[in-house]
């Protein structure tokens, strides 16, 4: 079993998350292994994937060590301490909710808590989270995290929401600790009609993106 500090490394090298939100249960092995093979590991298998508790314990038990499964939108306690019984390696939430903050504890497993503002991000640290999720974070920008972090310099920044490859960079240049993709990297288009071999090479285009912004 990995430790927090490992699942954190994890997250944040090579530092993107994908966001699942899978229109079938059983879509989410074969998109794992995609994204897997295209050197994403840290999945984030959302609660609006149809029996998303059992699709991340089948997972966890098929995956193993070779991927990271986690659980996104979680909205309430006992979904948390369900997701992590199944299996899910970290909890994010797209609002904030720091009474998710002591399950997680518990289990020693990583939460990222969601903030628009700088308040509520602040809030979020306060309450024990390891990350802040930034969300939307596409109509806010680059400029904006760099914003946030030029008096809250201690925060782990996450954004999700990003619509364009091209800010990827931009993004961790301002000091992201990764970056959350949802249909940027699983989009509709490869959901409907199961090309996994086009999600991997979507995982290393946009994996070499990061890379390159952290001058690998």
């Amino acid at each position: 079993m990995r430790s927090k500090s490992e699942i954190i490394s994890l997250l944040t090298d090579p530092g993107i998350i994908a966001v699942v939100r899978a229109q079938k249960t059983d879509q989410v092995l074969p998109l794992s292994e995609a994204l897997i093979a295209g050197g994403v590991i840290a999945i984030e298998i959302t609660m609006t994937t149809p029996n998303a508790i059992e699709a991340i314990r089948g997972a966890k038990k098929t995956l193993g060590d070779r991927g990271l499964i986690g659980v996104g939108t979680v909205l309430d306690v006992l979904t948390c301490r369900a997701a992590i019984e199944a299996g899910a390696e970290f909890v994010v939430s797209p609002i904030l909710r720091p009474e998710l903050v002591a399950p997680c504890r518990a289990a020693d497993k990583p939460i990222m808590l969601g903030a628009y503002t700088p308040t509520e991000a602040q809030l979020g640290h306060e309450a024990g989270a390891d990350f802040i999720k930034i969300f939307p974070s596409d109509g806010l920008g680059p400029n904006y995290i760099r914003a946030i972090r030029a008096p809250l310099p201690h925060l782990r920044i996450i954004p999700t929401g990003i619509a364009k490859a091209e800010d990827i960079a931009e993004f961790i240049k301002a000091g992201c600790a990764g970056v959350g993709l949802g249909s940027l990297l699983v989009s509709s288009e490869i959901l409907r009609t199961n090309n996994w071999s086009e999600l991997t090479r979507s995982a290393k285009a946009l994996r070499s993106l990061v890379e390159k912004a952290r001058g690998r």
